[in-house]
């Protein structure tokens, strides 16, 4: 017997990997069919309501719900906070309430009095010189490499310049929370979670009860983006309301509630010195920059500045701002988004002064890019070019004509992420009646984890999608990671693509026995028939026949990412790690207005063997919506005076409509040699570059740079004064 690798089939055998595939679960979210944790409504459900913090910095004096504790339908009320507590950001929980309708919550939360002791409060992360004085800030860190110094004197251009990226709130469709119903000793938590598997542990030690009495499950999820790997605090006040009632409690944030407490993706504000060669090759960076993370400070990595490219003189610097503000939490591709806009628009705006075309200085610093990601962006720069018809566009900064007030501008930029398989295990069934199905204790966070799931096993199978189920969504399936990080679609793909090939050798084994073959080598599934070679043995139902009365059961482990000597990743057979990827941008500015409209935006993304062309392109046109929005309107903004987040809801925190996005354009790249890596993640990856190279592509356009996303139509008209965008 030749030996059985694991491996994806040739390219060209495929029929349904690399194809588009619509979503399995489409129609079900589409009609309301599929239910999610704000959907569950079992009998006797209790509602929850929030009262939070309305100070950004304040002791607790008194709580009295003496009152609240009488009105009609008011079940249970939980404290997040107790006398003498300090609350540190305005939006804190301070107490729930759990009542039989939600009007009669409401009502019990106006009727709670709440006395505070004020504190003093620090709000203004990009005041670098404010935050000094009010003790708010702290050293984070250093790197160094190389003499900066004499690099940057015998320089033939130096550029020095001021950009910023501002603090944004997690916008998820469907907010934080879950519906938690005990069911004697055991706790049934139905939670908007990335982490479906590791939420019981987290239940568990805060209620002190075993994890093995905590089911978690999330059959629909809408959207994490990094926010939902905890239960959260609301998550645990759910449950033990829940258990004081007696009977089942739902707890959904509401909208103000989301963006104040749910997470935040860090500020960053960066001065930075760059240099060049008389070639425009970069000799060296030179950077200091701050922001924060919250109450605890933090901020933008230092160690993954300049970004993604390793120069030979480099020193950089980070300082931390401590802010009374709601929480960070990890907000696609932390943080690279930040770190790419302070990077590349440095990169650009030192192009400019040299009068050389972004395209080809961008190119000339492509053998500083780490990873051995040169070839890769040098080709996806083609492409990119070619479809934005770069050459016949570009024009230097400032000389875009057009009629009247409107300039038009290219901006590009470029990114790299890891993206290797995370952890996951699964059990596949195959029936006697040939029906197949998979339990996996992963999440569908609204990528299409179901469908690719769906597509490796009936793939390997020789089976329609129509025969193979998936079964995920619960803690009490087979242990697998959460989802973030780009890591779902290597973990669960290598775990199903390795329990579907055992399965499927173990039935050719019977089949060569049952019909007496010299060997089950040759033997083959496709189209619901085993084959040898191009002749027919028998259909797949009578191949499962011979297992007799009981399903066949396989468990299929990890994708492992294993390391050569030079610390390459070596691909396992089934998927790698490490991804780049190159965006341009044409777009429009009105001088008079400040308004950016925005014409074409192309991404060319690799991801190694991509199991679902469609759900790919998807990933890619979505993560470049949520580009346009942080790039042009969507930030947090604070009032320095009295603390408070001053536009949390869904009229003045500005995300884009249908209008304001273009025409996005989604290039797979994938050549064979990409194909042959196997399964990499993608949902990180086309997120990052936008911010530099919308900020680019109006700088070429206006002939000035706006430093600080998002370009609002305010900051840009300041640029263009002369003024502080």
């Amino acid at each position: 017997m030749a030996e059985r690798k694991f491996a994806w089939p040739k390219r060209e055998e495929n029929t349904l990997i690399g194809k588009d595939i619509e979503r399995i679960d489409g129609v079900a979210k589409s009609t309301g069919q599929a239910k999610y944790s704000a959907d569950i409504n079992t009998e006797g459900t209790l509602f929850a309501r929030l009262l939070t913090s309305p100070k950004a910095a304040a002791k607790v004096k008194t709580i009295d719900f003496e009152a609240a504790k009488k009105l009609p339908g008011v079940k249970s009320i939980f404290a997040f906070k107790k006398v003498g507590d300090e609350i540190r950001w305005e939006g804190e929980l301070l107490v729930a309430v759990a009542a039989e309708r939600v009007e009669q919550a409401d009502d019990a939360i106006k009727e709670i009095k709440i006395e505070y002791e004020d504190l003093p409060f620090y709000v203004d992360e990009a005041d670098l010189k404010r935050a000094v004085h009010a003790n708010r800030s702290k050293g984070l860190g250093k790197k160094a490499k190389g003499d900066v110094e004499a690099a940057i004197a015998s320089a033939h251009t130096v550029h020095t310049g001021f950009y910023g990226v501002s603090t944004i709130s997690h916008m998820c469709l469907e907010p934080h929370g879950s519906h938690c119903e005990w069911k004697g000793d055991n706790l049934e938590a139905h939670l908007s979670t990335q982490n479906v598997w590791g939420s019981p542990g987290q239940f568990a030690d805060a209620l002190g009860v075993d994890a093995a009495n905590v089911t978690a499950i999330s059959d629909y999820e809408g959207g994490g983006f990094g926010s939902k790997f905890a239960v959260g605090e609301w998550g645990i006040a759910c449950a033990k309301m829940a258990k004081e009632a007696g009977r089942p409690v739902r707890l959904m944030l509401d909208r103000a509630t989301e963006l104040k407490v749910a997470g935040t993706r860090p500020s960053g504000y960066i001065d930075v010195t760059v240099a060049a060669d008389a070639q425009g090759k970069i000799v060296a960076w030179d950077s200091i920059h701050w922001g924060s993370a919250g109450i605890g400070g933090g901020g933008v990595d230092v160690n993954q500045l300049p970004y993604p490219f390793d120069f030979p003189n480099q020193s950089a610097a980070q300082i931390g701002i401590a802010c009374n503000t709601g929480p960070n939490q990890a907000w696609r591709a932390p943080p690279h988004p930040q770190l790419c806009a302070m990077t590349q628009t440095a990169l650009d705006d030192l192009a400019a002064k040299m009068k050389i075309d972004s395209y080809s200085f961008f190119q000339k610093n492509l053998d500083f890019v780490q990873h051995g990601k040169a070839p890769v962006y040098a080709a996806e720069m083609e492409l990119a070019a070619k479809a934005i018809d770069w050459k016949a566009k570009w024009h230097p900064r400032g000389e875009g004509g057009g009629k009247g007030p409107f300039k038009r501008g290219l901006g590009m930029a470029l990114h790299t992420w890891g993206g290797g398989a995370g952890k996951s295990s699964c059990i596949v069934k195959v029936y006697p009646d040939g029906s197949v199905e998979s339990f996996v204790g992963s999440q569908d966070i609204g990528t299409g984890t179901r469908t690719i799931i769906c597509i490796t096993m009936a793939e390997t199978f020789g089976l329609p999608l129509s025969a193979v189920k998936v079964n995920l969504g619960s803690s009490k399936y087979p242990q697998s990671s959460g989802s973030g990080g780009s890591i779902t679609v290597g973990g669960v793909s290598g775990a199903h693509r390795r329990a579907s090939q055992t399965a499927l050798w173990k039935i050719f084994d019977k089949v060569a026995e049952k019909y007496k073959l010299e060997s089950a080598d040759g033997l083959v599934a496709r189209g619901g028939d085993i084959l040898n070679g191009k002749e027919k043995v028998c259909t797949w139902k009578q191949a499962c026949s011979l297992l007799g009365v009981a399903a066949l059961e396989v468990q299929g482990g990890d994708s492992v990412i294993t390391k050569g000597p030079a610390g390459e990743n070596i691909n396992d057979g089934l998927t790698s790690a490490r991804v780049g990827g190159v965006q341009m941008v044409d777009l429009s500015v009105d001088t008079e207005t400040g308004k950016i409209s925005m014409h074409k935006f192309v991404c060319v993304q690799d991801c190694g063997l991509i199991l679902d062309e469609l759900t790919a392109r998807s990933q890619v046109l979505g993560a470049l919506i949520m580009g346009i929005s942080y790039s042009l309107s969507e930030e947090r903004i604070m009032d320095n005076k009295t603390g408070r987040y001053i536009n949390a809801d869904l009229t003045n925190y500005k995300l884009p409509r249908i209008g304001d996005v273009g025409e996005l354009v989604a290039i797979m790249y994938q050549p064979d040699s990409e194909y042959e890596r196997g399964v990499v993640g993608l949902g990180e990856p086309p997120v990052i570059s936008p911010g530099a190279a919308i900020s680019n592509a109006v700088a070429n356009a206006i002939g000035v740079r706006v430093p600080v996303l998002p370009l609002t139509p305010k900051r840009v008209l300041d640029a263009l004064k002369g003024g502080k965008a």
